[in-house]
């Protein structure tokens, strides 16, 4: 049995908002100037261990939006520990920014987060997942499988990021599609990691966005249970609140109730949806009255005689 998710806040994003699994599940809609955000992330509810996801939604000086998604590495001590510390680190970090070092804080926070991870000799890791959104551009920062995408309204993806997996790449490379990607037995393998010496961080182009552009992030609770073109038609268009319960309810339903031919995989699950505000419509200059032969209308532009 699937759980319905009750909104829990509906607020002004005027500072930065952590999610660190404290509760089994955390739903909020955000709003700013700047946009949009919806924000769902649910625990496993299978396993005995807290939920290993975490995210946050950072303004930054009230021109640009940092989104973040860490998903602890499971199998490995302090999964939860260690996605805490990304989400935190960052957070720290890039609030302080301005718009001319944000790239740097950014940068500087998955640094700092893997030195942390390192200096702690246990072996915890997570991936990271983070979206740079100021004057309309959306730049993508990851490492590993956590997901950032760009969803047009008549459903062109426009960005995807490429998991940092074997399967990812093989993907990437042709070698694999969708179907056999979810069912592959190194699914859950993930070859770049933040807490690792060989950690690499791949930075997107940036893009610019289109007024009714959706971009999400997302763990691999969502990408690996559904098809792409099911999470397409949930998120392109109608409102961002009913695009995040829509994709959050299918997968917990996919997990919780596994069908044939379907993928299914039990896990964590975190996602980010953005939409930035629609730009105003101009006003247009009242048009001559016309007469039916497509002339303008003398008589009703005629000055009164005076008699």
């Amino acid at each position: 049995m699937t759980k319905s998710l009750k909104l829990q806040t509906t607020s002004y994003i005027s500072s930065a908002r952590l999610y660190v699994g404290e509760t089994e599940s955390e739903r909020d809609s955000l709003h700013s100037e700047l946009g949009e955000v919806e924000v769902s992330t649910v625990a496993n509810y299978n396993k005995k261990r807290p939920n290993e996801d975490s995210a946050a939604v950072i303004p930054v000086n009230g021109h640009a939006l940092v989104l973040v998604v860490a998903d602890g590495v499971g199998g490995l001590p302090g999964g939860r520990a260690a996605s805490n510390t990304a989400v935190e680190t960052v957070c720290e970090i890039v609030s302080k920014a301005t718009d001319k070092n944000l790239r740097s804080a950014i940068l500087d926070g998955i640094e700092n987060t893997n030195q942390k991870l390192l200096a702690q000799g246990n072996g915890s890791a997570t991936t990271i997942a983070i979206a740079e959104i100021r004057r309309g551009i959306v730049r993508s920062y990851h490492v590993g499988d956590s997901a950032i995408w760009v969803c047009g309204q008549r459903g062109l993806i426009k960005m995807q990021t490429t998991a940092h997996s074997p399967v990812g790449f093989a993907v990437e490379a042709g070698l694999l599609n969708e179907t056999e990607a979810l069912n592959h037995q190194d699914l859950h393998l993930v070859s770049n990691v933040v807490g690792s010496n060989d950690m690499r961080i791949e930075i997107g182009a940036a893009l610019q966005l289109a007024s009714r552009d959706t971009v999400m992030l997302a763990s691999d609770g969502l990408l690996d249970n559904l098809m792409q073109h099911e999470i397409v038609r949930l998120i392109r268009k109608g409102p961002l609140n009913k695009s995040i319960d829509g994709i959050t309810e299918l997968s917990l339903k996919r997990m919780h109730d596994p069908t044939a031919g379907r993928p299914s995989k039990q896990d964590d699950y975190t996602a980010i949806l953005y939409r930035q505000p629609p730009k105003p419509r101009k006003l247009q200059k009242p048009r001559k009255p016309v007469s039916q032969a497509g002339m303008v209308d003398l008589a009703s532009q005629r000055k009164p005689s005076g008699k």
